[in-house]
């Protein structure tokens, strides 16, 4: 196996340098894709130099159509023509745990998909108030049902594919340009073999989130409208 993780970046210079770090520590094998939308405060820079030390270290420096689902787009087609297998994105301000990559990795020997689930029996999160966790659990139904996929948890963008389902929905082809991407990726992953594992979501402790209620509306309109189109 030669697994790859992916993460979208933009504006992550507080977190970056110790994620990576972090990811190298319990996956030693694996290679780390930075996808960054030119960050004002400097994060590109950071991975520019650590890559500069370390051959497990990748940047791709987006300064055009920039976006969380552009950079995931463009992170999946450059892991792809890597032969990197498994691929996993994840978040870089730590509220995807890089501690659950190895189960992961171990995983997707019998899934084609796996999701890291707050949904599931030993997962959950931490530092969130009330109303937002009860808005994840709204999302969690309208999207199982609108996406017509039975995983317990489908907000959850922390995620491995194997390379042959990321080449099965053509990354390239992906049109959300936002956080929506989830769902699209989601959508797209129907029929495949897709399996769970419980991971603590902690919310991030340093910088400032991406995610508002302007993208939770959007990732709602994005899958209805994927349902209604069928694609």
């Amino acid at each position: 196996m030669r697994p790859a993780v992916i993460l979208p970046t933009y504006n992550e210079a507080q977190n970056i340098r110790e994620m990576i770090r972090a990811i190298l520590s319990v996956a030693p094998s694996a290679h780390v894709v930075v996808v960054d939308d030119d960050s004002p405060d400097g994060t590109w820079r950071i991975v520019k130099e650590m890559a500069a030390c370390d051959g497990r270290v990748h940047l791709i420096h987006r300064t055009e159509r920039r976006g969380r689902g552009y950079a995931g787009a463009v992170g999946f087609q450059y892991c792809i023509e890597k032969g990197y297998d498994p691929i996993i994105e994840m978040d870089a301000d730590f509220s995807h745990d890089p501690f659950y990559i190895p189960q992961m990795i171990a995983e997707s020997e019998r899934f084609d998909v796996v999701i890291g689930s707050r949904a599931v029996e030993g997962g959950g999160e931490s530092g969130r108030r009330l109303a937002r966790r009860i808005i994840t659990r709204l999302a969690r139904a309208y999207l199982r049902l609108v996406l017509g996929v039975s995983v317990s948890d489908p907000t959850s963008g922390y995620r491995c594919f194997r390379r042959s389902a990321l080449e099965k929905i053509s990354p390239a082809t992906l049109t959300s340009p936002g956080p929506a991407i989830v769902s699209e990726v989601l959508f797209r992953c129907r029929g495949m073999r897709m399996g769970e594992i419980p991971i603590r979501f902690h919310d991030r402790q340093r910088g400032r989130s991406k995610f508002g209620p302007r993208a939770i509306v959007e990732g709602l309109l994005v899958a209805l409208r994927l349902r209604l189109r069928g694609h």
